[in-house]
């Protein structure tokens, strides 16, 4: 059943603010905590407005008195208004602030380019000690918020804004370790996010028909970096394909690429959203056919690069 992240995120910290009273919501109006939900939360939720630097730096505060926030504001904002704060007053301190960013990606094309968070992954994983953690699902979602309440130093979590589809059942999601959903020593198909790991799989299947065997690895997590299952699923295929709801620069795609030019080098071919702001609007779905980040255009890839390999008699 398709279910939103950013729903799922909110339906399990509802009962986590009851058990553990440490923990405290900070919302910059999101509108994702109805009134019900802020009645229910009593005391241990607060919504400061659309104030996002604030927010970061109240939630900063709070942390550094033995509080563990959860804040919860646009990855567009998060990225890029509330950056200084993160830096500073975050991530500097090395404090255990959750930072729940929903419109991840595409997610709020129908509101244009400001909305956007397309730059989120490549800015947020640079810096120092923070663990940054794109769930493709639902179900990964609530397993990392369990998880993030013994998880130390600060957190970003990417999340969606409407219901995306669940995964295929596969290994159980946990934070900083890589989930390989299907095995192949054909090519390496990486990544993250709901519609990138779907059109992986789908383009798997699709890969069989034409007897080449793809690995799909959901690299949930760009930082702390699973190198060792990429490498170990990488070391035997002559290509690795990602694909993210991300400008191509800097996000898993650059990720994976560094990982494998220290460790196992091989060529690796990212697919993403072009380098340019978007110029169209329109839901999250129709943007992701827009920008062509589907299983098709995944197909092609792997399969032009693998036949203008064989034809040229060289390795890829």
């Amino acid at each position: 059943m398709s279910r939103a992240t950013r729903e799922a995120y909110r339906d399990t910290l509802l009962p986590l603010l009851a058990r553990h009273p440490e923990l405290i919501c900070l919302d910059s109006d999101t509108g994702l905590f109805s009134a019900d939900h802020a009645a229910a939360a009593g005391e241990q939720y607060l919504n400061l407005g659309i104030a996002e630097h604030n927010l970061m730096g109240m939630a900063a505060g709070l942390a550094a008195c033995g509080r563990v926030p959860f804040v919860n504001t646009m990855a567009a904002f998060a990225a890029s208004r509330a950056l200084e704060a993160i830096k500073i007053d975050i991530a500097y301190n090395r404090l255990p602030v959750r930072i729940m960013a929903t419109h991840g990606g595409l997610a709020a094309g129908h509101l244009g380019p400001t909305h956007q968070a397309l730059e989120d992954l490549a800015v947020l994983r640079v810096l120092p000690g923070m663990t940054v953690v794109v769930p493709a699902d639902a179900a990964a979602t609530e397993a990392f918020v369990e998880q993030s309440l013994n998880l130390p130093g600060p957190l970003y979590v990417r999340l969606g804004r409407k219901p995306s589809p669940p995964l295929p059942a596969g290994p159980p999601p946990v934070i900083g370790r890589a989930q390989t959903l299907r095995q192949g020593g054909d090519v390496v198909l990486a990544a993250c996010g709901p519609y990138p790991v779907l059109a992986c799989l789908a383009a798997a299947d699709a890969l069989a028909g034409h007897g080449v065997e793809a690995t799909v690895l959901n690299l949930h997590t760009l930082r702390p970096f699973d190198t060792d299952t990429l490498v170990a699923a990488a070391r035997p295929a002559p290509l690795v394909v990602t694909v993210e709801e991300h400008w191509r620069g800097g996000g898993l795609g650059g990720a994976v690429a560094e990982a494998l030019a220290e460790a196992a080098p091989t060529r690796v071919l990212r697919i993403g959203v072009p380098d340019r702001f978007v110029d169209t609007v329109g839901n999250q779905e129709h943007l992701v056919d827009h920008y062509d980040l589907t299983a098709e255009r995944v197909v092609r890839t792997v399969r032009t690069a693998l036949d203008t390999a064989a034809l040229s008699g060289t390795t890829i």
